[in-house]
């Protein structure tokens, strides 16, 4: 009997677990592979939720945890956090011995695994590669994850184009789409009484769906927009009613967070969430009047349910969007005027650029079909100079 082949996921985040989710349980359910689980980064955090507790509701099995001690988010907190994953993480793979690994995205935690992977002499798997984020160091990350990558599964047709443009072999890169649209095929999503159970309120008459995150390369953090982002929302008064998930632990999370927490204090149309968990988070997205902030689920997500996204500043700068993304600059009359623009969208067609909600079942395959780990390992550039 052929050994299964070893697939070995590594997440470090709520927001790329959401993403990965669907993609575990394809893996788990092929009778040819075997899901190992390595979790890390802000799931193992009380301040960011314990999230880790999410990833075993859904009955996944974890084979290494990986603590970072994230006390802090200066540069120097997210280096040793940085170290600590090498470090965690390398140990995990030595034991484990994976034939693949695969991450998704462009967070620091997943470069540091990726890193480990390479040393270790595990090929790598590497999901939305090749996008643009102009406004972050996530788009250093994630193209140095495409470098270090040897299997490229990229959301959508641009992307794979830059993916060979950086030299990979385009025999390994695959548009496969973005997996955290196949929540919105396979997951029935709450409504009405049950989806104000699930939040402990009800949706109010106009409802906004809020996530900032801190921009990385701006001086402050991205914290001057966040402060207009704030009066925006107090300019639409409270017969608004905002639901807001908390920032990433980027540099500059936690000034980030404060000025949030003083903000919401005593605000009756005010709903702060740690972590609203993929099914009550997309549940609620799809019955907003807009979603607003820079995080890219109003990219991903929120045009494939046919609800107009907000995009502030430059965080997500150059990449690919729907028709319904609305982009502004990050002051407070800008914004404001930008959700009450798609506060008129009359048109809630789905509409979305990253696929058909059947990326998981593509991307097992790829993994499936990839060739043996030692054929892997071996990458040449491919262009001019090749």
């Amino acid at each position: 009997m052929t050994a299964r082949r070893r697939i070995c996921v590594i997440t470090g985040s709520r927001a790329e677990y959401g993403l990965l989710q669907w993609v575990m349980h394809e893996i788990r359910a092929a009778s040819d592979l075997e899901l190992q689980l390595v979790v890390t980064g802000t799931h193992l955090e009380p301040r960011f939720g314990l999230t880790v507790e999410q990833i075993e509701a859904e009955g996944f099995a974890i084979d290494a945890r990986v603590p970072l001690g994230l006390g802090g988010d200066s540069p120097d907190d997210v280096v040793r956090a940085m170290a600590a994953c090498l470090v965690g993480v390398s140990d995990a793979l030595r034991r484990l011995s994976p034939d693949i690994v695969l991450v998704l995205g462009d967070r620091y935690e997943i470069l540091a695994a990726a890193e480990a992977a390479l040393i270790q002499g595990v090929p790598v798997a590497h999901i939305a590669g090749g996008d643009v984020t102009e406004g972050a160091f996530d788009e250093s990350i994630r193209h140095a994850l495409t470098k270090l990558a040897h299997i490229h599964l990229t959301t959508n047709a641009p992307a794979a184009a830059r993916v060979i443009q950086m030299g990979e072999d385009p025999a390994r890169v695959h548009v496969v789409g973005s997996p955290g649209l196949d929540h919105l095929r396979r997951m029935p999503l709450l409504k009405g009484a049950a989806l104000a159970e699930a939040l402990g309120a009800p949706p109010g008459a106009r409802n906004v769906l809020v996530t900032y995150h801190p921009v990385t390369l701006d001086a402050d953090r991205g914290l001057g927009g966040f402060d207009a982002l704030l009066a925006a929302l107090d300019a639409l008064g409270p017969e608004v009613t905002k639901w807001i998930t908390r920032p990433n632990a980027d540099p500059g999370g936690v000034a980030i967070e404060a000025r949030l927490d003083r903000w919401a204090t005593g605000r009756a149309d005010v709903h702060l969430f740690t972590s609203l968990g993929q099914l009550r988070y997309l549940s609620l997205m799809a019955q907003v009047d807009a979603v607003v902030g820079n995080s890219s689920s109003g990219l991903y997500e929120a045009p494939a349910l046919g609800v107009p996204t907000v995009d502030i500043g430059d965080r997500q700068k150059g990449r690919l969007s729907a028709p319904s993304v609305i982009r502004c600059a990050p002051g407070a009359r800008a914004i404001e005027d930008a959700i009450r623009r798609a506060f008129l969208t009359d048109d809630r067609t789905p509409c979305s650029p990253y696929g058909d909600g059947r990326s998981a079942g593509r991307i097992v395959e790829v993994l499936r079909a990839a060739p043996p780990r030692e054929s892997l390992l071996i990458k040449h550039f491919h262009g001019p100079a090749s």
